[in-house]
């Protein structure tokens, strides 16, 4: 997968991430990091400092360093594989791990300003402007019969147009599998940056959303391995399907083993899958038109041929 930022491995010790360019403090990373590790949250690579300039009266994000992760792989590569052996035993330990960062996040008090509705405009707004530029932005065939599925899609977005009741919280808000790392000692997630396809995310939103980018990058995996491992369409959608209700099994049993079950409303997943998908659309547009061929090929399974009213 393409990666924005130049990563060095320093004598199998630490790794060095130079942000490329450098970005303007305050940025997301070392405040998540800092509270990570006050909350007891260690499912990550070991943060160790941050590399900063002054420039121009401010100051600049250079790099971030962080512990070395022994025969780590992203989730492009070790999920990728799972899918292509048909197992999903991995994906109870997924679950665990996004409850628990959910957690530690959700003893970041919110400031009083952030707003019930998750972001500018509202999320209905937000993710009907995500389905409307999915639309222009997607040609051919495939944007054509795109066309086709754009009532179904508005409908499952329609729950969205209701007041959040659940808690909005600090989330990760780039969470696919290529952030999670599987190394020697198990999991890790990485890359608090942010979502870089989204202007002015607010950074205090519902659980759900995490949650769906992580189920959405299952069916991605699933796609890559039809693509690139000949795995049959059929077995791969199984494969997804039986992962993602996994991960949404232990992500449940976590919260509620700890009384906070509250935090994750089951209703704004599917509209949260959704906006992911058009957002990974317009994603492919602008910048990776190859990649394309994921989320579509996840809607189509989502929205069959004999299922189009």
């Amino acid at each position: 997968m393409d990666q924005t930022n130049y990563s060095v491995v320093v004598a199998e010790k630490v790794v060095v991430k130079w942000l490329t360019p450098p970005v303007p403090l305050p940025h997301p990373t070392p405040e998540i990091f800092g509270h990570l590790v006050e909350a007891g949250f260690n499912d990550t690579a070991p943060p160790y400092a941050a590399l900063t300039r002054t420039v121009d009266g401010g100051e600049e994000l250079l790099a971030l360093v962080t512990g070395y992760l022994p025969e780590a792989r992203d989730g492009w590569e070790w999920c990728v594989d799972q899918a292509e052996a048909g197992r999903t035993d991995f994906a109870r330990e997924l679950g665990r791990l996004t409850a628990d960062l959910h957690l530690a996040l959700a003893t970041w008090p919110a400031p009083q300003a952030v707003t019930r509705d998750g972001g500018t405009g509202g999320p209905m707004a937000r993710a009907g402007a995500a389905l409307r530029e999915a639309l222009d932005a997607t040609d051919g065939e495939d944007g054509a019969w795109l066309a086709t599925r754009a009532p179904a899609l508005l409908r499952e977005l329609s729950p969205l147009a209701e007041p959040i009741t659940s808690p909005l919280i600090r989330i990760h808000g780039d969470l696919h599998v290529g952030q999670i790392l599987q190394w020697r000692d198990g999991y890790a997630v990485i890359d608090f940056d942010g979502n870089p396809t989204v202007t002015d995310a607010e950074p205090y939103q519902p659980a759900a959303r995490d949650v769906a980018q992580l189920t959405t990058s299952l069916e991605h995996v699933a796609q890559v391995a039809i693509r690139r491992r000949d795995v049959p369409p059929a077995k791969a959608a199984s494969w997804a399907a039986e992962a993602r209700a996994a991960v949404l099994a232990a992500y449940s049993a976590r919260l509620a083993a700890k009384d906070r079950a509250d935090l994750l409303d089951v209703r704004l997943i599917r509209p949260f899958e959704v906006e992911q998908e058009c957002r990974e659309l317009i994603y492919a547009a602008r910048h990776l038109p190859r990649w394309r061929y994921a989320p579509m090929g996840v809607l189509r399974t989502w929205y069959p041929e004999e299922n189009i009213s």
